[in-house]
């Protein structure tokens, strides 16, 4: 999956990955989307129940040798 920017947030604990996320959000215009990547486990919920409440979209999210990949298209 495409994404216009990529934010690398592996190491650290909640709630920094949210912060970091909020972050690199507020740089992309409407639509675009961003690919997470983290290995906080709690990321999984927290980023999931971010985006809705922000009207952001969560398009995708897998897992891939302990790493949590998300992507989220900015609403």
């Amino acid at each position: 999956m495409n994404a216009d920017k990529m934010l690398d947030a592996k190491g650290l604990a909640c709630p920094i990955p949210i912060v970091k996320t909020k972050k690199a959000m507020d740089g992309l215009e409407s639509g675009q989307v961003l690919e997470i990547h983290a290995t906080d486990k709690g990321a999984k919920n927290d980023l999931a129940a971010w985006a809705k409440s922000g009207g952001h979209e969560l398009l995708k999210s897998e897992e891939e040798n302990d790493v949590l990949k998300f992507w989220i298209k900015k609403g």
